[in-house]
């Protein structure tokens, strides 16, 4: 628990605009502490939390009490998912996609809606053109604004945006970022999330697989390379993915802070 309370000493320390509690990962239903923690940064911090809903684990009645304890504890914002697919494969809540979730959480209470996007198409959508076009659906239902998940291809994004731009749909997008750390943990993301993995990149990762420090430094090094970019072209903001590694993220922002 001292660990945790560091960690989010440390992030706190960055003063970042929002801090987001996820959960649901692999397709668990586990959420019992996501209201709890966003009442803490709010309260120990000053700082918004943004409560991640994952659709696939609420029927219409469970997420709407769950909004109701968000309220309770005034936390404004969430991040709207469809969340990942249990691993039979079966969605049992009410929610068979992201935009069904923003319509219902819409219809009650007052929250700032974030929903997720993917610069490198989402993976079950058949094509770039087919996944703006769900994309829109979401931001109709009522998304205010949106973050990507992780890329590591600049152009990947700036293309991305072109094709929202196309499709009329105007909300701010953060651009998701996250430092590699070791091979297999982003091998494992990119596969679950259709994340393309540039030569650069893969250069990289095989000239220090066998060098954990070294790769850990090479990975907040492209990240830095990544986001020093995204600034200049005058990015909407930019979302860290910690995975739980203040310290990487700490060296991040210090790093950006010594070259804008």
């Amino acid at each position: 628990m001292n660990r945790f309370y560091q960690s989010l000493d440390t992030l706190a320390g960055l003063k970042p605009a929002y801090i987001s509690v996820t959960y649901g990962a692999g397709g668990s239903s586990n959420h019992a502490d996501t209201v709890a923690l966003c009442q803490l940064i709010k309260a120990r911090y000053g700082i918004e939390a943004v409560a991640h809903i994952a659709g696939v684990n609420f029927t219409r009645a469970s997420v709407q009490q769950y909004l109701a304890k968000l309220q309770d504890a005034k936390v404004e914002n969430v991040l709207a998912l469809r969340g990942d697919l249990p691993a039979d494969g079966v969605i049992k809540g009410d929610f068979q996609y992201a935009n069904e979730l923003v319509s219902e959480i819409k219809q009650d209470g007052d929250f700032n809606v974030i929903g997720a996007c993917y610069p490198d198409v989402h993976p079950e959508a058949a094509d770039s053109v087919d996944d703006i076009r769900h994309l829109k659906c979401k931001v109709d239902a009522g998304v205010s604004q949106l973050i990507t998940q992780l890329f590591f291809e600049n152009e990947h994004y700036y293309q991305f945006l072109e094709r929202f731009e196309l499709a009329n749909v105007n909300v701010p997008i953060q651009a998701g970022i996250m430092s590699v750390v070791n091979e297999r943990q982003i091998s494992k993301m990119a596969t679950l999330n259709g994340v393309t993995l540039p030569p650069k990149f893969m250069k990289m990762m095989t000239h220090y697989q066998d060098n954990p420090v070294a790769m850990r430094d090479a990975g907040i090094a492209y990240a830095v390379d990544q986001i020093v970019d995204l600034l200049s072209e005058g990015v909407d903001g930019i979302h860290l993915y910690t995975m739980d590694n203040p310290v990487v993220t700490e060296r991040i922002c210090s790093a950006i802070a010594t070259l804008i």
